[in-house]
């Protein structure tokens, strides 16, 4: 800071001398002045030793120059006058300037855009060859999908790795397409270089498309080991329905009453999810009741018969009937069956096996009770007649 100070304190006086010849002028010459003056007094130490006539020519010198400095000041007023004439031309110049420099800066303007037009002109061969080299890349990524389905389907592997491979091979095949692309459009481009671009935009890209990047992966995991496939019933936070398709980025679910939900992968893999049809068979359950009244081993023999001859029940799975409670007013008994996993199939198994144990109950004359209450009094309470009433 001290040198920079010191810098400033010598450039400043030096720069203000050049810039200004007046005060240069001024500032040597007092100098000469005093050189004049040493004259001058040595001058009068001799002329003492003269006449009179001398002083008297030396005062006439003196009034001479006076003279000649008044003429001076007038010069100097005048040059004044003149540069102040002189700038005020300037400025009413400056004035008239504007619309020139507008007419400029829109010849400036108007040669950008026709360089601008040029350009493009010169380049439109190229734009027409890379929308060439898309279209190829499309022709080529449906081609080679519709090619690894064929091949894929006598490959024993689970459909949605089949899936994950597909799609894996169209993104493949789409990146190369515009990779090219962008190389006919801009030749000095190479994988060198866009391979640099996309790993220094990585980190903006990622925290910009958090959710989607997270999606991604979460798609790729779920197609290459997620335990459910296309087709299956599946149950996550109250979104319960059917598997249509599962792509990278989602996963399109039919719900049982028609409506199609579209569900982001990261919630599938963050959350639990219940895969209703992971199995053939599924376990079902009512409680069916009879009276206090009634035998529980006949009541129990009555309801399995019953079942048994039901066809939506599966023979390959044991039927288990438990007597399970002491009721309010029955005595309950759980029914377990196994029918097949799909919800459709649940439901009308469940109807028939109703159906079926209630028929046989009526035939065999079980009582299923309704339910009642027992009231009792600590206190008889006093029972009168209407006729002693009236």
């Amino acid at each position: 800071m001290r040198a920079l100070l010191f810098c400033c304190v010598l450039v400043v006086p030096f720069n203000f001398l050049l810039s200004s010849p007046a005060a240069l002028g001024q500032a040597v010459a007092p100098p000469e002045q005093t050189t004049t003056d040493e004259s001058a007094s040595e001058e009068t130490e001799e002329a003492n030793e003269q006449d009179n006539d001398g002083d008297a020519a030396d005062g006439n010198d003196n009034s001479d120059e006076d003279a000649s400095t008044g003429d001076n000041q007038e010069n100097s007023d005048k040059q004044t006058e003149e540069d102040n004439a002189n700038a005020d031309d300037v400025d009413s110049l400056k004035m008239a300037d504007p619309p020139e420099d507008v007419n400029e800066a829109l010849s400036k303007v108007w040669k950008s855009v026709w360089e601008m037009w040029n350009s493009f002109l010169g380049r439109l061969p190229l734009f027409i060859l890379a929308f060439a080299v898309l279209v190829l890349t499309w022709f080529i990524a449906s081609l080679a999908q519709r090619l690894a389905r064929r091949m894929l389907r006598g490959v024993s592997i689970r459909g949605s790795l089949k899936d994950l491979i597909r799609q894996f091979l169209y993104i493949g095949i789409w990146i190369a397409g515009l990779t090219v692309a962008a190389g006919v459009i801009f030749p000095g481009l190479n994988a060198a270089k866009i391979l640099t671009v996309l790993g220094l935009s990585s980190i903006a890209v990622g925290f910009a498309f958090k959710d989607i990047v997270e999606n991604f992966f979460a798609g790729i995991l779920i197609l290459w080991g997620f335990p459910f496939e296309t087709g299956d019933f599946i149950e996550c936070n109250g979104i319960k329905g059917k598997v249509e398709d599962t792509t990278i980025r989602m996963t399109t679910i039919r719900q049982v009453d028609g409506q199609l939900i579209v569900v982001p992968n990261a919630q599938l893999f963050k959350n639990a999810v219940y895969v209703i049809t992971s199995q053939r068979y599924r376990r079902t359950t009512i409680i069916a009741g009879v009276a206090y009244d009634e035998d529980v081993d006949q009541c129990r023999e009555i309801i399995t018969k019953a079942v048994e001859s039901c066809e939506s029940v599966t023979k390959e799975k044991p039927i288990q009937i438990f007597a399970q409670e002491f009721g309010a007013s029955s005595i309950n008994f759980e029914v377990t069956w196994w029918t097949g996993s799909t919800p459709v199939a649940e439901r009308k198994s469940r109807d028939e096996v109703v159906a079926a144990v209630k028929r046989a109950l009526d035939d065999a004359g079980v009582e299923i009770p309704f339910p009642y209450r027992t009231l009792t009094f600590k206190e008889p309470l006093p029972i009168q007649k209407e006729e002693a009433i009236s």
